[in-house]
């Protein structure tokens, strides 16, 4: 759904593709077609078993387990995944996931242009959430780095965010963003509108567009974010004190 400037859709909106032979069932929430220039979200629901083998020349990818466990076999190397484990695809990577089941394990893929500055000589592949230290965002709000400089990300930052029950000023940022919320109930506040948001909402926030997302639940609401280029969640390029 268009909103003011940006986009909204729940992925439960989107039908699913998956192509023969493969386990991945692939929703496209956000590309091109809705406004979004540089960042493609997609999220993936693999069935038990191996997928068939992608890649993204030319882009770089950075995957989010929501939930479910196995292994990303990439260029014949196996790397555990686990809920809230992001990973680091360089462009042109190959890769499977292979899943010993039962459950599926649903992820949050998000691709970006391949740039010029390469990639980070402290490049790693996997990073766990409860390994990554907490950082302060704003009054009560904290996030931690999954993918970022320090896994050699050079021009992506993938991260999560806890909000509690609040609402925070309106605000903007300087980065092109996608967000992908995990759970909690809350609104999306955007221009005049103020959209519903739930697990499996889907934004994206072009640069220096206020917003602020509130969590009008009990417990905590979990997002992930992913941003281009690279930088710090916490910055704001205007604040609404009001």
């Amino acid at each position: 759904m268009p909103v003011a400037e940006g986009f909204v859709i729940n992925e439960q909106e989107v039908e699913g593709r998956r192509e023969a032979g493969d386990t991945a069932d692939v929703r496209t929430v956000i590309d091109a077609s809705s406004g979004c220039k540089h960042l493609e979200q997609r999220v993936i629901r693999f069935a038990p078993g191996r997928s068939a083998e992608r890649a993204n020349p030319g882009r770089q990818e950075v995957l989010f387990v929501v939930s479910g466990r196995g292994t990303l076999h990439l260029e014949g190397e196996p790397h555990e995944l686990a809920p809230e484990t992001g990973a680091f695809i360089v462009p042109g990577e190959r890769y499977a996931v292979e899943n010993p089941g039962p459950e599926e394990l649903l992820a949050v893929s998000v691709t970006a242009p391949e740039s010029d500055r390469g990639v980070g000589k402290n490049r790693r592949v996997t990073i766990r959430y409860a390994d990554q230290p907490p950082l302060p965002a704003s009054p009560n709000r904290e996030f931690r780095y999954l993918v970022n400089e320090d896994a050699g990300c050079l021009d992506v930052t993938q991260f999560v965010g806890v909000i509690p029950p609040s609402k925070a000023p309106l605000h903007s940022h300087t980065y092109d963003e996608v967000v992908y919320v995990i759970d909690g109930e809350g609104a999306y506040h955007i221009g005049d509108d103020v959209i519903p948001m739930g697990p499996g909402t889907c934004i994206h926030l072009p640069p220096l567009v206020m917003h602020c997302l509130e969590n009008s639940g009990r417990a905590d609401m979990r997002v992930l974010g992913v941003f281009h280029p690279s930088g710090d969640p916490a910055s704001r390029a205007n604040v609404d004190n009001k």
